[in-house]
C-alpha cells in the first residue's frame, strides 16, 4: 500500500493562564513566589533556570495578573525605557543574561524603585551570576531575590501531557503516558508538539493513542528532526 503523507504541524498554542499551569516540585517554590506578590523585597524578582522549564510561562502568568508590559531583553534599549514600563512600571525582561543593554536594564531597576513599580527578570542563572560590566548594576542584580525553575520530572511531564490530553478530549491510557515520559524531550515545548503529533496521526489512521503508535510517533518525530518526511506505515 503506497504510504499516505501525514501533515503534522509543529505549532503548539500554549496556554498561559494561571490555570494551565501544572505546579509540581520543579516549579513549586517559583509559583509561591507569584502568590507572594505584591510582597516582593526591593520590589523585583529573577526567574531562573534552563530552556524550555516553565520560565516564560510563569512570567506570563504574573503579567496578566500585575498587567505588566514584557519585553525581550534584545529589544530593551535606554530609547525605549518609558515605554516598555508602562504607566504602572511593571515589567517583565525576558532572557535578561543575554546581550541586554546595561545601561537601560540599570535605569529600568531604579525607576521601578522610584516609582513603586514591579520588575521580573528571566535568565538561565540567577542575576547574581550574570556577567556584568556595570558596576552599580551588578550590585542591583545580586540584590534581586532569585527562584529556580528546574527542567521538568517525570512528575511534572506526566502531569502536563495528561492535561494536554484532557483539552483535547484524548482518552490515554496510563502506561502509555509512562511511555513517553521515559522517552520523550524533557521540555515543555516538546510536550505541546508531542500530544499534537499524537493527535494528528490517531485521527489521521482512526485508532487509539497506544504504545505502539506513541513510538511511532517519536521514532518519526526523531526522524523529522532531519528532513526526512512523515508517513503512515
Amino acid at each position: 500500500m503506497t504510504a499516505q503523507q501525514i501533515p503534522l504541524s509543529f505549532e503548539h498554542r500554549h496556554a498561559l493562564d494561571a490555570e494551565d499551569f501544572v505546579v509540581a516540585d520543579a516549579n513549586r517554590d517559583a509559583v509561591a513566589w507569584l502568590d507572594r506578590w505584591p510582597d516582593w523585597p526591593g520590589r523585583s524578582l529573577a526567574l531562573y533556570g534552563p530552556a524550555a522549564s516553565g520560565k516564560t510561562h510563569l512570567a506570563h502568568v504574573w503579567r496578566h495578573r500585575s498587567s505588566a508590559h514584557l519585553i525581550a531583553a534584545r529589544e530593551l534599549s535606554v530609547a525605549n525605557v518609558m515605554d516598555a514600563l508602562g504607566s504602572e512600571h511593571r515589567l517583565v525582561v525576558e532572557d535578561a543574561d543575554c546581550g541586554v543593554d546595561e545601561e537601560a536594564l540599570f535605569h529600568v531597576i531604579n525607576l521601578v524603585r522610584e516609582e513603586d513599580g514591579f520588575l521580573m527578570l528571566t535568565g538561565r542563572e540567577a542575576p547574581a551570576r550574570w556577567t556584568v560590566g556595570l558596576p552599580d548594576l551588578a550590585s542591583r542584580l545580586a540584590a534581586i531575590p532569585a527562584v529556580a525553575v528546574t527542567a521538568p520530572d517525570d512528575e511534572l511531564l506526566a502531569a502536563v501531557l495528561g492535561k494536554l490530553f484532557d483539552d483535547r478530549q484524548l482518552k490515554v491510557a496510563d502506561d502509555v503516558v509512562d511511555y513517553l515520559v521515559m522517552r520523550m524531550e524533557r521540555s515543555f515545548s516538546a510536550v505541546g508538539s508531542l500530544v499534537e503529533n499524537l493527535d494528528s496521526l490517531s485521527l489521521a489512521e482512526r485508532r487509539n493513542i497506544t504504545v505502539p503508535l506513541a513510538r511511532r510517533v517519536l521514532e518519526q518525530q526523531e526522524s523529522t528532526r532531519g528532513d526526512e518526511p512523515w508517513t503512515s506505515d
